[in-house]
């Protein structure tokens, strides 16, 4: 005779979660933006410092940051026109997708808009050459460009939110 365990008696089951989750923080933005300003300004000083040539920021940056931003924007509109029109046609997991692209974008996006603006702003006043002010103005773009992915990071996250249940009859 073997006396195998009998299974615990269980009880009723959990409420299921309510699945809330906050809006990002600014302050969590912030700290992006500030590490990669510092992180941007650093940078100009050791690559020139090291090598003595300080690396130019070519167009193809701040124009492929723009482009991302169009896309999260585009993105952001059709999510929020899918939400109000059809909530059923977007799928729960495609909805957690989009939050977590908004939320990655928008920290990703303030690094980066930091990182340039840094070193656009360790350029001012810097005129030997005239490089230095190519080097500011295109980081400058590269950091508003930066600015606008957060911007759609932020739309995207807001059109991810669904409208409240109507518990009522």
């Amino acid at each position: 005779m073997s006396a195998e365990p009998e299974p615990p008696d269980e009880g009723p089951e959990p409420p299921e979660p309510e699945g809330r989750l906050r809006p990002m923080s600014p302050t969590g933005l912030a700290i992006f933006a500030a590490i990669g300003l510092i992180a941007g300004w650093m940078f100009h000083r050791v690559s020139d410092s090291s090598t003595g040539l300080p690396p130019q920021v070519p167009w193809a940056q701040p124009l492929t940051l723009f482009l991302v931003a169009c896309i999260l924007g585009g993105t952001a509109w059709s999510t929020r026109r899918t939400i109000q029109q059809r909530p059923r046609a977007l799928s729960p997991h495609q909805a957690v997708n989009r939050l977590v692209l908004a939320r990655a974008c928008a920290y990703v996006g303030a690094l980066a808009a930091g990182v340039y603006t840094g070193y656009a702003v360790s350029w001012l006043g810097v005129s030997s050459t005239d490089l230095a002010g190519q080097r500011a103005f295109r980081s400058a773009c590269a950091g508003f460009a930066g600015v606008l992915i957060v911007v759609g990071g932020l739309l995207l996250e807001r059109a991810c939110r669904v409208p409240p249940k109507d518990d009522e009859p």
